[in-house]
């Protein structure tokens, strides 16, 4: 078993009305600075006697995309050097589809890339617009394509449910295309409204499904995907057979991980500590600032919250106090039991904070 190595690319062309992840604008000469930034980081803490053996790394964001290839070079030569990176690590780059060009994808794939998560979030030209997303759909579909053709066999896309205004009848003609694609993973959100975000000020959750439509939504995903051979793994992610994602699986399994860059999180030797969301911090200090999250990480307690997103779930006798609930849940739909383990369905995965608040 390896650690994972993620890497927060805290740069957008344009932030998303929606979304409350930390970004700030790209400019060339903050690239520039963060590529260094990350490297110099590497350097420390891969600077141990036994350095963990590294088998899957993330790039996410922001727009990772916005990096050059040669950029992405440069980190991953150093994590390689300073880790004991393995040679058949997964190596993801999230990609929105405006941001890349045919000859961008093949120098990302020979960059050491090899596994794509591109931001489609629909196929709906009028749902993309109301995102706020750059790209129309068939741009999107388009972008996978050229990243089939340049080489990526293992692709993602991202879809949102629940939008404004959405339709079964919208929805399901986007599964339908989405799933012709060259792809082998879907992960499939509901769209939440956050605090703080264009979104809430405009109000926009008035216009999107109510919760028992949201529920439908969800569900004619879970099986439309699942028709097409999508099996979902996890509350909100979708696989052909062998493609999970193998890093997301190591936050899930409560497996190491290292996190750099302005916002991102860690459970590193033992701890779990984050950055705080400061670019210049980042950028300037020989070492990124970090501050204790938890001194205890992966108490029984987070890793029954945390094995429990997934469809394989947990050991049953790890519910054993609470096997009358658990029980019951059964009984009503939302639970399930596998041999020795036990579940959520995907109905139970909708209501899962109410059901493990009585569980734990």
């Amino acid at each position: 078993m390896g650690a994972g190595l993620y890497l927060h690319v805290p740069f957008c062309r344009r932030k998303c009305p929606y979304c409350n992840f930390y970004s700030v604008p790209a400019q060339p000469e903050l690239l520039t600075a963060y590529t260094a930034a990350v490297c110099r980081n590497l350097r420390h803490y891969g600077n141990a006697a036994q350095p963990e053996r590294v088998d899957t790394v993330y790039f996410g964001g922001g727009t990772p995309s916005l990096l050059l290839p040669a950029q992405i070079t440069q980190i991953l030569e150093t994590a390689a050097e300073q880790f004991a990176l393995s040679a058949d690590a997964e190596i993801t780059l999230e990609a929105n589809p405006a941001t890349v060009t045919p000859e961008q994808l093949r120098e990302l794939r020979h960059a050491g890339i090899n596994r794509l998560s591109l931001g489609v979030q629909s196929l709906s030209d009028a749902q993309l617009k109301r995102l706020g997303r750059l790209h129309t759909a068939q741009e999107a579909v388009e972008t996978v394509y050229a990243a089939a053709e340049a080489g990526f066999r293992n692709l993602s896309c991202d879809l949102m449910l629940a939008l404004p205004e959405q339709t079964a009848d919208e929805l399901e003609q986007t599964i339908s295309r989405l799933v012709q694609l060259p792809i082998t993973h879907v992960s499939a959100y509901l769209l939440k409204v956050e605090q703080g975000t264009p979104f809430a000020v405009q109000h926009v959750a008035e216009c999107c499904p109510d919760d028992d439509t949201a529920a439908d939504l969800y569900l004619q995903a879970v099986e439309q995907l699942g028709a097409a051979g999508f099996l979902q793994y996890e509350i909100s992610n979708f696989a052909k057979a062998g493609f999970e994602s193998r890093h997301n699986c190591k936050y899930w399994h409560c497996e190491p991980y290292l996190g750099i860059g302005p916002s991102a999180h860690s459970c590193w030797n033992g701890k779990r500590f984050f950055v705080p969301s400061a670019v210049s911090d980042f950028l300037e200090q020989p070492v990124q600032p970090v501050e204790t999250e938890d001194e205890t990480p992966c108490t029984p307690e987070e890793k029954l919250l945390l094995g429990m997103r997934l469809t394989e779930g947990v050991p049953a006798s790890w519910l054993a106090e609470k096997q009358a609930a658990a029980e019951r849940y059964c009984k009503l739909g939302f639970l399930q039991k596998v041999g020795e383990r036990i579940a959520f369905t995907p109905k139970g995965f909708l209501v899962s904070n109410t059901i493990l608040a009585e569980l734990i």
